[in-house]
């Protein structure tokens, strides 16, 4: 390994900004708490598994069933 590097003419990844979008969620303490502990079972870290689920459903198009009385 180099003792140093030349990163003088590297440059930005161009897809990088398309992999994932910072947002912010207001999430329930229970489901926070929920998807944490299957994290541990899995090994996965508890927001990409929050981020995998979601994108299970969207890519089977899950949806809903909500009725408000």
């Amino acid at each position: 390994m180099r003792e140093e590097y030349d990163f003088s003419n590297a440059r930005k990844n161009p897809y990088a900004a398309q992999l994932k979008k910072q947002i912010t969620i207001r999430l329930d303490e229970d489901s926070i708490n929920y998807f944490k502990s299957v994290s541990e079972e899995v090994g996965i870290p508890y927001q990409s598994l929050i981020n995998l689920y979601l994108r299970d459903c969207a890519a089977t198009h899950k949806k809903l069933n909500l009725s408000w009385k």
